[in-house]
């Protein structure tokens, strides 16, 4: 499997430096083109297009516009073609077009009768823009216009295709006019540093231009924008604009945002840290407030978010009755004070009976929303992934980039996967973790309850062992992750797990053996790793339990790591 991704990277990367001498810059549609593709939005289902392998289909959602979309699943040795006939005109210039979206996407064109041509693009969260042009030999008068995917790749998504240009006598469509300004322009969230706005789509848009204050900043494809690098406190004035290859349209009607105070995160995280769980129900564990977590804990992690009846979306609800009667103003207040002391106090979403579900644009943003919402209500510093029944790699990615777009730089996520879910980067939290490596804190994967399990050097290790958490967490620093972004998650006692507790001393050998090569057991990693980010324990309640005999093991040991 490595070996076959390995090739498709160089052979994409071969492709990509022959379309740079293929591709030009798409001028605006003349009065007289037209769009040769026939069905291009898939509105009549796959009526002209025909799909190797029985691989296409019809969906309703995603579409980018219109009710319809392609949906095109490789499998096998087949790449998902779909392809269509066009009629052109001899020894014209046409531009080719489509949206796309979901996995490896590829557009293209043959039979030109002089240089066929293509594009693609890797596997996207949201609907991306392929164009190229082409022209047509002297006696061409029909071309195959194709798209396909990528053996062994996620489904992908296409509409709206185009083959603008001279009619060939079977164009149905007339080229594109200047669409009309957006409307409905309005200001969906602000940070320190940031606005995001949104508005209603236009009618025949490709994409989108953003102006603060009257000067351009940004374009894009779809109907929402962050703008950042704004100062804080600051009001500024933002319109948009709709374009497509006809045209830029009048700018929308102003709307002001303000940027906030600085939000006052605290001072920066160590460079090793140390993660706690705070439980917000009394399950037999000490009863805590927040005030009564121990100042070894770096990030507390407050367990757990609920979901509610809107997909995707979560909510908080403080157990007071179960926590002797802590107010939430105290629970608040407390927050602060933790911040003040450098710490960073996040909302943990999942747990082992979690029911959330990221599974589609919709639910990802309803994620994102609700999760900015908590901060904004309690002050919380980020979010915590502890999904244990499941996840979803592209929408999660999503659901997390539009979140820290929202929160700005001092976001912090962490993470909480089973073993189970690290032994391959093929797993959909590992993708998760890599497809945010640039904005994750930290991955402390739970080396508990999980039995034996593979080490980075192919061997089987049971847990409760200095060799369960060394080899395990090799995979992960040898397969991608930022090495400050892993972490070891233990129990805090025999009490707070079914199996897989170790002793503190065991964890601060693993420690040890990780970042300075000593205090291993058998299984020695490939080179040290100083930058390892630390250790997390469920939980500051069962540790209390115990006499907070972890933190006060653990939390020195962590500090003062190389």
């Amino acid at each position: 499997m490595s070996r076959h991704r390995r090739s498709l990277r160089l052979w994409s990367g071969a492709l990509t430096a022959a379309l740079a001498l293929t591709v030009t810059t798409v001028g605006q549609a003349s009065a007289a083109d037209v769009n040769n593709a026939r069905n291009a939005g898939f509105e009549s289902g796959l009526s002209d297009w025909t799909c190797s392998a029985g691989s296409g289909t019809t969906v309703s959602s995603p579409v980018h516009a219109g009710t319809a979309a392609l949906k095109a699943t490789p499998a096998g040795q087949d790449n998902a073609r779909c392809a269509q006939t066009v009629r052109v005109k001899p020894g014209s210039t046409y531009t080719l077009g489509a949206w796309v979206r979901g996995g490896y996407a590829y557009l293209g064109v043959s039979g030109t009768g002089t240089t066929d041509v293509s594009t693609w693009t890797p596997d996207s969260a949201s609907w991306k823009q392929l164009s190229t042009t082409f022209t047509t030999g002297s006696s061409t008068t029909s071309v195959t216009v194709y798209t396909h995917g990528w053996y062994g790749q996620a489904a992908y998504y296409a509409d709206d295709v185009s083959v603008f240009g001279p009619d060939g006598g079977g164009g149905t469509d007339p080229g594109p006019t200047v669409p009309s300004a957006p409307g409905g322009l309005s200001v969906s969230g602000t940070t320190s540093s940031s606005v995001s706005l949104a508005w209603n789509a236009v009618s025949g848009a490709t994409g989108y231009t953003v102006y603060r204050d009257g000067t351009k900043v940004t374009a894009v494809s779809g109907t929402s924008a962050t703008v950042t690098g704004l100062a804080a406190s600051t009001s500024y004035s933002f319109q948009v604009t709709a374009t497509n290859a006809a045209g830029e349209s009048p700018r929308s009607a102003a709307v002001t945002g303000t940027t906030t105070k600085p939000n006052g995160p605290g001072p920066a995280l160590p460079e090793h840290a140390v993660t706690g769980y705070w439980q917000n129900f009394n399950n037999g564990a000490t009863v805590q407030k927040l005030a009564d977590v121990p100042s070894h804990y770096d990030i507390i992690a407050v367990s757990f978010a609920d979901a509610t009846s809107t997909p995707g979306a979560v909510t908080f609800t403080l157990d007071s009755a179960g926590l002797n009667g802590y107010t939430v103003d105290q629970f608040k207040a407390d927050i602060r004070a933790k911040q003040a002391a450098g710490k960073k106090v996040v909302i943990s979403v999942g747990g082992e009976r979690g029911t959330v579900a990221v599974n589609d644009a919709a639910s990802a943003a309803n994620f994102a929303n609700s999760v900015y919402s908590l901060m904004q209500t309690y002050g919380f510093d980020g979010v915590d992934i502890d999904l244990e029944n499941g996840l979803n790699a592209t929408y999660m990615t999503q659901a997390l980039r539009s979140l820290s777009a929202k929160a700005g730089s001092s976001l912090i996520i962490t993470m909480a996967p089973q073993t189970i879910d690290m032994q391959s980067t093929s797993n959909s939290y590992f993708q998760t973790a890599l497809n945010i490596k640039d904005i994750l804190t930290v991955v402390n994967m739970q080396y508990y309850n999980s039995g034996s399990m593979l080490g980075c050097d192919g061997k089987v290790y049971s847990q409760g062992s200095v060799d369960f958490l060394t080899a395990l967490a090799c995979i992960q620093l040898e397969n991608g992750l930022a090495r400050p972004t892993v972490g070891l998650g233990v129990p805090a006692s025999t009490r707070a797990a079914g199996s897989g507790y170790v002793a503190p001393s065991v964890v601060n050998s693993a420690l040890d053996c990780l970042t300075r090569g000593t205090g291993c057991g058998s299984f020695k990693p490939p080179r040290t790793y100083p930058d390892l980010r630390g250790a997390m324990t469920w939980s500051t309640n069962w540790d209390a339990t115990a006499g907070n005999a972890w933190s006060n093991a653990v939390g020195p040991h962590v500090h003062g790591l190389p």
